[in-house]
């Protein structure tokens, strides 16, 4: 596991970064001693609860549309693990690690809280999972979004039961109960209220959109790189990104897009070489010109999203819920209406970002666009390719971004029996926008291939510092202008930088302030 400092659960609301450093990074989490005794103390009202005789939903009830179903005490240990069992029925592939670490952040946090009901022990079990890198195994697919992401979390739970499939800190997949007992946790034994407490909450679709914000805060960068080198390598102008002109319409993200590409190409020879009033052209096509708009928007998209996910960190979310004076009460804070919206909102601009991208590079390849370099920036024409296909590629991914561009969270199937009658399908805008995340990256990536060798064909003329650069890291992992090679294994590697955050890096590094 990490050697990163430590977080620090149920004393303040986590920070973005702190759902990375556990989720991503393997950081191990130190609950604070005021939240222990906070819920050490709000358990003693759910024992008060459950030993009156007037049902109390979640402690002396069923669940759901059995909501009015009593439960006599002697059954209520059996009502919690059926609970979990039953709620364990996620299908299809495993998800990735990280996403899984982030769901057991997340609802320790909320069980710190001392809102939820559970003892200390629920919560120490949740920080020792996590801090042995025990991992559960969730699947795919399984949660509407609406009564929280109730199967993944219950795979959660299942695992802290000592049942259910995990991964243990090296990977390997193992059962439960042996995973526990390899480190010395003693699996748990639900009572009164747990089997809600942890299953209630929206950390799946919460998860997904914080390690999404954050790879996109590297995207956007390498975007502008990318749409930095496509205009220099054909011959475009800077002009059109001059603050004033932005000043004109004062929109942050594209204020901050032209700003960066300023940076970009403020230096570069190349962009010298044509400006001035022997250069005839009027103006660049918009996938050029109106680069700032587009990459702005996402900008603008992720700033808002990132609103709604720093509001939904400092949320408890779990139904039904102790309140401050005491009080249990039932709510609706588990819908994730306002989670699955951004995540949908994200997928949009995601694709658009996208999509302006595979236009650069497609005019990067075609000898009537380009601007003097050769068709598909072959080597011998005709009997060279060049990169022709790097271009399909990304058409089909751009083409798969748009399909996952159509919300989820604008669909509805009713469950258990008409009682949840309108849920949020939050989790499914997460999981398509996880890919539409990885699919960006990829598109970016062969927009800076492409870019890398055009800046190559235009010598003696040469790029910029920051273009120049990305062009030099990526001539570490791919080759140069030449004859057709084997394409695929510099498309990957180039991709592997993309996602690395290590070209945003070197752009912002060598970028004229």
């Amino acid at each position: 596991m990490s050697e990163q400092p430590s977080v620090l659960v149920g004393a303040e609301t986590l920070r973005p970064s702190d759902v990375v450093a556990v989720a991503r990074h393997g950081a191990r989490v130190v609950i604070a001693p005021e939240a222990l005794a906070r819920v050490a103390e709000t358990r003693n009202v759910i024992d008060g609860l459950a030993a009156d005789p007037n049902p109390h939903y979640g402690v002396s009830t069923g669940f759901g549309a059995l909501a009015t179903t009593f439960i006599a005490p002697d059954r209520r240990l059996q009502l919690q693990a059926s609970l979990i069992r039953s709620h364990a029925a996620g299908t299809g592939p495993e998800i990735e690690r990280e996403v899984t670490r982030g769901l057991q952040l997340l609802r320790l946090q909320t069980l710190a809280s001392g809102r939820t009901g559970v003892r200390p022990v629920v919560v120490e079990t949740y920080a020792a999972l996590l801090n042995e890198g025990i991992t559960p195994v969730v699947r795919e697919y399984g949660s509407l979004g609406c009564s929280g992401d109730l199967a993944p979390l219950a795979h959660i739970a299942l695992a802290t039961m000592g049942e259910g499939e995990v991964r243990n800190a090296a990977g390997e997949l193992v059962p439960a109960a042996d995973a526990l007992a390899a480190v010395g946790i003693e699996p748990l034994t639900l009572v009164e209220k747990e089997g809600l407490a942890l299953i209630n909450g929206t950390d799946g679709m919460l998860t997904t959109l914080v390690l999404a914000l954050h790879d996109l805060d590297q995207l956007l960068i390498t975007a502008d790189i990318a749409a930095a080198m496509s205009i220099e390598s054909q011959l475009g102008t800077d002009a059109v990104f001059a603050a004033d002109l932005m000043a004109l319409r004062p929109q942050v993200g594209q204020s901050t897009s032209a700003a960066n590409l300023r940076a970009f190409l403020g230096d570069s020879p190349i962009v010298h070489s044509h400006k001035g009033p022997e250069d005839g052209r009027v103006q660049d096509a918009y996938s050029l010109r109106c680069t700032p708009q587009v990459h702005g928007t996402a900008r603008d998209t992720a700033e808002y999203a990132a609103t709604i996910a720093g509001r939904e960190l400092a949320s408890v979310i779990d139904n039904p819920i102790i309140t401050v004076d005491g009080r249990i009460e039932s709510n609706g804070n588990f819908h994730g209406a306002p989670v699955a919206a951004v995540l949908d909102f994200l997928a949009i601009s995601v694709a658009d970002v996208a999509s302006v991208s595979e236009r650069r590079t497609d005019r990067a390849l075609d000898p009537a666009r380009n601007h003097g370099l050769p068709p598909f920036l072959a080597d011998e024409v005709g009997v060279d390719s060049g990169l022709m296909i790097a271009q399909y590629a990304s058409a089909g991914i751009v083409s798969e971004l748009k399909r996952l561009a159509v919300p989820a969270s604008v669909d509805s199937i009713p469950s258990s029996a008409m009682q949840e009658d309108h849920v949020s399908m939050g989790w499914a805008a997460a999981r398509k926008l996880r890919r539409a995340i990885d699919g960006l990256g990829r598109v970016l990536a062969i927009e800076i291939l492409t870019g890398a060798r055009a800046l190559d064909l235009r010598a003696p003329l040469q790029a910029g510092p920051a273009t120049g650069a990305v062009r030099d890291l990526v001539r570490t992992v791919a080759g140069g202008p030449g004859p057709d090679r084997f394409l695929s294994p510099d498309m990957e590697a180039v991709a592997a930088l993309v996602q690395s955050g290590q070209i945003a890096a070197i752009a912002k590094e060598h970028a004229n302030d």
